[in-house]
């Protein structure tokens, strides 16, 4: 992975230029009032949904330290993101819900939802998002079990085609343990959330 953050890497005066482009591609006039900060506005926006391209989620982990007792399942319920769906570089927001068994390591709560904020701050698919999470704790923290749920709803189904706005999409990646259907059903159950 890289070691600086993506906003050093974000060319926004290429974006404010494709912006402007845009704009008169759809047969606006980048110079009317009201359009006239946008690109500018735009390229702001794209450093900020964009900052998690190149950051390294194992050096997020990097703070878990050896506990003396692991105990039993750790639950982090409701930590919000947002992403960018790659097919149409529309946002899509949700709730994601991360379930651990400890191996012999444990990391403060704070740096789970920073996982999560780096992946999702990707252009992304929303089963990839799913994946990549399960796949940097497992490789992050070693414990015995990963699950991660996530509900989002997705601005390319709620805006454009099928305008469902009124649906969101459930995934689920599991680890270890947690990838037993019993087990995860516990996970679940504790979890709340019906996948």
């Amino acid at each position: 992975m890289s070691d600086g953050p993506a906003t050093s890497r974000i060319d926004t005066a290429r974006i404010e230029a494709a912006v402007l482009e845009i704009l008169a591609a759809i047969g606006e006039d980048p110079a009317r009032p009201g359009l006239e900060l946008t690109p500018h506005r735009v390229a702001t926006a794209y450093t900020e949904f964009f900052a998690g391209i190149g950051v390294d989620t194992d050096a997020i982990l990097a703070t878990s330290e050896i506990a003396d007792e692991t105990g039993e399942l750790v639950i982090v319920r409701g930590i919000e993101f947002r992403s960018v769906c790659e097919h149409h570089l529309l946002p899509f927001l949700g709730t994601a819900h991360i379930a651990y068994l400890p191996g012999e390591r444990v990391v403060g709560l704070g740096s789970i939802a920073r996982v999560v904020d780096a992946i999702s701050s990707r252009p992304q698919l929303q089963e990839r998002l799913t994946e990549e999470i399960a796949d940097a704790l497992q490789a992050g923290l070693r414990p015995s079990g990963v699950l991660v749920v996530l509900d989002a709803v997705h601005g390319c189904v709620t805006t454009r085609g099928a305008r469902q706005t009124r649906s969101s999409t459930v995934t689920l990646a599991s680890r270890g343990i947690l990838s037993d259907p019993a087990a995860r059903a516990e996970a679940i159950a504790l979890i709340g959330v019906t996948p």
